[in-house]
């Protein structure tokens, strides 16, 4: 018995760290794959010629930033869910920004900044950030970045997996640089 007390509680807190650990290489790895699969409707130019109807009855053309998170969440019909039920599409979890990197300063796909970004917070913890929607034409260099923040528990002694605000969250992030292939613009539509 008195063994078990002085191995007992820090073995089961090694295993709890460990399952939580575990649990967050999971998380990254399904958002790793839904960016890959989101990726996949702005290189072919699904986003871009997306055929959509506002609330007045009003057909428009390309995907706009809503669109494009409905359909990583799978609210579009005819669009699978890309997103993993372990994660959430809560508006103060999920992050989207789609950008155009100025291709004066990349010279290629593998020249471009893959950092993940900094975010603040108000003085309710609220994310602050406001991220960019930018589609990109056939042929131009394209950068989807997905982040997720990631509820974390404090664990035994004090162990901490944050990475954000304090500590509660740990932000996970998934970028892919791409070139958009050759696409023609929808019926109708003017410009892509």
């Amino acid at each position: 018995m008195m063994e078990y007390a002085f191995v007992g509680p820090p073995f089961i807190a090694l295993l709890l760290a460990n399952f939580h650990t575990a649990l967050v290489f999971f998380a990254q790895e399904s958002l790793d794959t839904a960016v890959e699969d989101a990726v996949r409707l702005l290189a072919t130019g699904q986003a871009q010629t997306y055929q959509g109807t506002n609330a007045q009855g009003q057909t428009y053309y390309g995907m706009t930033s809503s669109d494009f998170r409905k359909a990583i969440c799978g609210q579009i019909t005819g669009i699978p869910k890309l997103l993993p039920p372990v994660l959430t599409c809560a508006s103060n979890r999920l992050f989207v920004d789609v950008s155009t990197p100025n291709v004066s300063t990349i010279a290629s796909v593998t020249a471009s900044s893959q950092l993940p970004p900094t975010f603040t917070y108000d003085t309710n913890g609220n994310v602050t950030n406001s991220f960019s929607y930018s589609t990109g034409s056939s042929g131009q260099i394209t950068q989807l970045r997905i982040m997720y923040l990631w509820p974390v528990p404090t664990g035994p002694f004090g162990w901490r997996l944050g990475n954000q605000g304090t500590g509660s969250a740990r932000l996970l992030t998934s970028t892919l640089v791409f070139k958009n292939e050759s696409y023609t613009c929808a019926s109708g539509q003017s410009s892509c």
